[in-house]
């Protein structure tokens, strides 16, 4: 009670909080301050991607805290450096601009369209189209880029230039796009905080060719869905389509805050020195858990991802209490009979923590949860969901 009292004494009152304060944990159990264990189905909302105190993570973390905890970006790092490299070597793409969230990399993204548009096309080619329902980010800019009104009605007047069309309807986007001068089309290939809706290759195909024909810049927020989530590295690759710019944050610093914009060969120049920065983006730390984390998603790992978000599907599609089941990978959306806050209720009262999105209960797991706390999670959920 006293950490629950100084919180709402001293801590902006911006989060509706649970009723438990997390001492503790281990891979995919969390423990209370009463010592209660629970099942970690949320992973932070797609963040600690090995779960907690991974050891070869923890091993990576605090080698480079007893190195230099930070420089600024003035001076070179190897973990900066290296990192950049090893993310540009498993996409394919050719710079990385680092960040501190997802808000921050796809702020740099929307930057470099406008600049790459204003000075292929002219200043008023600035307009981003990204889909309704969508979910960019807290700050200004990013919030006008969320598809969603809700997030807009209090904090007027927001950063004009953006267009929202349905997703999942090209004909609609390309309809826009041909109305408007454009700069970018941004789109997430799994839609999370609107409650985990998936695009269709069918869209995502003849939007990015039309995207190319048009020198439109195409760019995927990857903030949720990247890193292993949903299955593969990042989830573009499912789609058969090379964006030109790539967002991503949440799961790449395995619990510490990283972004990063990963620029392709179209883009890669567009911005030069002073054009844009942060002061903790590519901090050595941060950067040196990232690394852990991406040498850890290997084929063996993403197959383990695909086995178990097949098997939670496979359960939970037509139990009692479920109406669907949307996602890939471990970022997967459950559409309930009852409130889905009860649902997530009922299993926290039962020892597991789900998370909500829109009227879902949703799973973001640790990618390498084992089995059997796997399975012992969803026999909770199940019953959670009949009663």
């Amino acid at each position: 009670m006293i950490i629950k009292e100084l919180d709402e004494a001293f801590v902006a009152h911006t989060y509706k909080r649970f009723p438990v304060e997390i001492v503790s944990g281990k891979g995919s159990l969390l423990y209370d301050a009463a010592g209660k264990e629970y099942i970690d189905m949320g992973s932070g909302i797609a963040v600690s991607s090995l779960g907690i105190a991974d050891e070869g993570w923890i091993q990576a973390v605090t080698a480079q805290l007893s190195l230099v905890q930070h420089t600024s970006n003035l001076y070179y790092t190897e973990p900066c450096a290296a990192l950049a490299a090893e993310l540009c070597r498993r996409t394919g793409l050719a710079k990385v601009f680092f960040g501190n969230s997802g808000a921050e990399a796809n702020e740099c993204a929307i930057k470099v369209a406008r600049k790459y548009a204003q000075d292929k096309k002219g200043a008023d080619y600035y307009n981003i189209i990204t889909l309704e329902n969508s979910f960019h980010g807290r700050t200004l800019t990013t919030l006008a880029a969320t598809g969603q009104a809700h997030y807009h009605e209090l904090f007027q007047p927001l950063t004009g230039g953006f267009l929202h069309a349905p997703a999942n309807d090209a004909d609609a986007l390309i309809a826009l796009a041909r109305e408007n001068k454009v700069a970018a089309i941004m789109m997430e290939p799994v839609q999370g905080e609107g409650g985990v809706y998936p695009l269709s290759a069918e869209f995502v195909t003849r939007v990015a060719a039309f995207a190319k024909e048009n020198d439109i810049l195409l760019i995927f927020d990857e903030v949720q869905t990247g890193n292993g989530r949903t299955g593969s590295l990042y989830a573009y690759m499912q789609y058969g389509v090379t964006p030109d710019i790539v967002t991503t944050a949440k799961g790449l610093g395995g619990g510490l805050p990283i972004g990063a914009c990963l620029l392709g060969e179209k883009v890669e120049g567009v911005l030069g020195y002073g054009d844009h920065g942060s002061t903790f983006g590519g901090n050595p730390v941060c950067a040196a858990g990232a690394l852990h984390v991406l040498s850890r998603i290997d084929e063996e790992l993403l197959a383990e991802v695909r086995e178990k978000s097949a098997y939670i599907v496979k359960e939970l599609t037509g139990a009692p209490g479920v109406i669907s089941v949307s996602g890939m990978g471990l970022m997967l959306g459950i559409e309930t009979e009852k409130p889905a806050a009860d649902v997530v209720a009922l299993c926290m009262a039962e020892g597991v923590l789900a998370l909500t999105a829109k009227h879902k209960v949703r799973l973001l797991p640790a990618l390498n949860i084992p089995m059997d706390v796997l399975e012992k999670a969803v026999s909770i959920i199940k019953s959670a969901l009949a009663e």
